[in-house]
């Protein structure tokens, strides 16, 4: 099964949510556990146990257990087999983008035989959306996914993806176009492979910028839900006629009524309401 049919399936039997696995170092002291690998392999495999198998998909951020080092990767690798076990959808948040063999290793990493490799990673295009191709042809050949960092909601990232071409058609907008030129050849499936990373933070800039995020065809990752700011309004404003493709990402919102996994069970599940209701679903 490709793997948007089954994250499709996932969100329609557990609702459009993703819930953020960051272990930063003021949740871990807030959790009572101390900032080292092994605080975060106790904060993860916590939430995981709390949400596995109830929401749609987890999303580790690489760079909060590559800081610990060695000990920290293999934190990482333990999420993903858990999830796994749980089966709930991984997505590794690692915003990897290089050229040539160096994004061939990247790809091999976090979307083949490697212990690393969950059901989709984030990748960052702007070294040309071009420069992604293998790590695309990695995940369609293995049946996992990316997404794409198209439209974020840092205000920097604006400099960049909002800048426009001598036509007239915006960073942000070439992304969504090139990844949909990739997904109309998974026209049958109710998702492609190649998913988008939009902020759920980020207003009308879509509209403004004339970004067809519903012609895509892949799945729309909102991170922001919760505790950055965007709710049931935001979601509805900033994705339009593309709102039932949106996987909305909730971290610190969530992980905040820790440690007690039925807190953090019921936690994920009102957000997971909700959004499923600002989303149609």
């Amino acid at each position: 099964m490709t793997f948007g049919s089954r994250l499709a399936a996932a969100m329609d039997a557990r609702g459009p949510l993703c819930v953020g696995i960051d272990p930063h170092a003021s949740l871990l002291d807030a959790w009572g556990l101390p900032d080292t690998a092994d605080g975060v392999a106790a904060f993860s495999l916590a939430v995981l146990r709390a949400v596995g198998g109830l929401v749609a998909a987890v999303k580790p951020q690489s760079a909060l257990f590559e800081r610990h080092g060695s000990r920290g990767v293999a934190v990482l690798e333990e999420v993903v087999a858990t999830a796994r076990d749980l089966d709930t959808l991984c997505i590794v948040d690692a915003k990897r983008g290089d050229i040539g063999s160096t994004m061939a290793g990247y790809a091999d990493a976090y979307l083949g035989d490697s212990p690393l490799a969950g059901d989709a990673v984030t990748l960052s295009p702007f070294l040309g959306f071009g420069s992604l191709r293998p790590a695309i042809d990695q995940a369609i050949a293995a049946g996992r996914g990316v997404f794409v960092l198209a439209l974020t909601s840092n205000p920097e990232g604006a400099s960049v993806q909002h800048a426009r071409n001598a036509d007239g058609v915006s960073v942000a907008g070439e992304i969504a176009r090139s990844a949909g030129e990739i997904n109309s050849s998974f026209a049958d499936e109710p998702f492609g492979p190649v998913g988008l990373v939009v902020g759920a933070t980020i207003g009308d800039a879509a509209v403004r910028l004339g970004v067809d995020l519903a012609g895509v065809h892949g799945p729309l990752l909102a991170p922001g839900v919760g505790s950055q700011g965007a709710g049931p309004a935001e979601l509805q404003s900033v994705f339009g006629e593309a709102r039932r493709a949106v996987l909305a990402s909730s971290s610190r919102g969530i992980l905040r009524a820790g440690p007690n996994e039925s807190s953090l069970r019921s936690a994920a599940l009102r957000s997971s309401e909700e959004v499923a209701r600002a989303l149609g679903r």
